[in-house]
């Protein structure tokens, strides 16, 4: 039993999560601290909120089983492990990162051949310009002209700044996940593992990319949903990026303007939407729409900004640096730093995954669908105001050799993390629009 009145932090952040989708947790197994801490060394408590996400999803399917510590934090990080035949892709675009301005810091991101163009236009440098000519250019110019330069070329990039605690609390102040729909039944958390898998026969219309939305559908996937990743024809998504994500789900390209799509749509139980809002709304895919014409349809949110911000996109690095993570996570107190690990992104997509599965069993009695939603930039408010500590804890190389698993993927031997939740296997990753769209 949890005896204490004072939880530790994630065991607190776990027990509001599940409250807020519905599924008060009574079974102290499902709200306790990890036997050790999650090695994700940082100021902020990253490994709380890793341990907590995690455990939501492995609470709200009805397992018992604790996850581990050393696996959350590989998982957290899978782009580090994972390799293509042996090889560790290269991840980040050189023109990504941390530029000193005239009068402090930005961060860009230009993972993408369009941003990287884009990028580029707003900063009026040649297509071959390297880290060499961005440098030179942005060490002239004050930061916020810089990210309005950017910004009106439709590229990536924000000013470093500094926490703000005014605009945390009022984040903080809302609910993680932030759910729309009937209030809360008294549902229970199973005795035990469910069998079949708890999403067994479930369809869910993935139209999402970059991390947090395919973290989120593969563990839907892996709770036995049928997922269907949609992308446009447009716009191509990283070989390594979707192999990393990707495990038990088909793939498919389509206009989500045919009537192809539709009848995806006509036909699927869940739709995770992780592109800008106002991009959605101009397809005719904002959430209101979609409840309109689909009431029992379970329609889940993901975003950068939040509502308040349906036309601004952003990543998880770039919420880092605006929110302030970036300054107190930086190494001499100068120079901007980085959490261990995406962790807003991770975050994100296993606290979605547990609160879809939570509105799942909720559906079932109540036969109505709901809006579930939850940012980047909120999960980093909830991540400011926990507890830290001046010093990150020291912790020593993982052996990864327990925690991983290999799948031979279109002639390629590829090797990713294994999941978080105890018990349960991934199918491998499917070559990214190789499937047809149907269910």
């Amino acid at each position: 039993m949890l005896e204490s009145s004072n939880p530790p932090p994630s065991a607190a952040l776990l027990r509001r999560v599940l409250s807020e989708v519905g599924l008060p947790i009574a079974e102290p197994m499902a709200v306790a601290a990890p036997a050790r801490a999650v090695p994700l060394p940082s100021r902020l408590a990253t490994g709380d909120l890793a341990w907590a996400s995690v455990s939501a999803v492995i609470a709200a399917s009805g397992y018992r089983t604790l996850p581990d510590p050393d696996r959350i934090s590989l998982a957290y990080r899978s782009d580090a492990v994972l390799t293509v035949d042996g090889m560790r892709p290269d991840v980040w675009s050189p023109l990504s990162g941390f530029w000193r301005s005239s009068d402090g810091w930005i961060r860009t991101h230009a993972n993408y051949p369009h941003h990287t163009r884009r990028l580029r236009d707003g900063l009026r440098l040649p297509d071959r310009a390297g880290p060499d000519d961005m440098r030179a250019v942005i060490g002239e110019r004050r930061s916020d002209e810089l990210v309005d330069a950017i910004s009106r070329a439709r590229g990536l990039a924000v000013v470093v700044g500094t926490e703000n605690p005014a605009l945390d609390r009022t984040l903080q102040a809302r609910p993680l996940l932030d759910v729309d729909g009937p209030a809360p039944l008294d549902v229970h958390l199973s005795p035990a593992a469910p069998d079949p898998l708890p999403l067994a026969g479930i369809r869910v219309l993935d139209l999402t990319r970059v991390i947090a939305g395919p973290v989120c559908t593969r563990t839907l996937a892996l709770l036995g949903a049928d997922v269907l990743r949609v992308d446009p024809p447009t716009l191509p998504e990283p070989e390594w990026q979707h192999l990393d994500t990707g495990h038990g789900k088909r793939s498919t390209v389509i206009d989500a303007r045919s009537s192809g799509f539709r009848d995806l749509l006509d036909s699927a139980d869940v739709v995770v939407l992780g592109y800008r809002p106002a991009s959605l709304a101009r397809l005719g895919l904002s959430a209101e729409a979609l409840r309109e014409r689909h009431p029992r349809l379970l329609i889940a949110e993901l975003s950068a900004w939040g509502s308040e911000h349906p036309d601004r996109a952003g990543f998880d690095s770039l919420v880092q640096a605006e929110s302030g993570i970036a300054m107190i996570e930086s190494p001499d107190g100068a120079t901007p730093g980085a959490l261990p690990a995406q962790a807003l992104d991770h975050s994100a997509g296993y606290l979605l995954a547990a609160g879809i599965t939570a509105l799942l069993r909720r559906r079932a009695a109540e036969n109505r669908g709901w809006r579930i939603r939850t940012s980047l930039r909120r999960i980093a408010a909830e991540l400011l105001g926990m507890p830290r500590q001046s010093i990150p804890a020291p912790t020593s190389e993982l052996d990864t050799s327990p925690h991983t698993r290999s799948f031979a993927v279109a002639g390629h031997r590829i090797t990713t993390v294994a999941p978080v939740i105890p018990g349960l296997e991934f199918s491998a990753p499917r070559p990214w629009g190789s499937d047809q769209p149907t269910w």
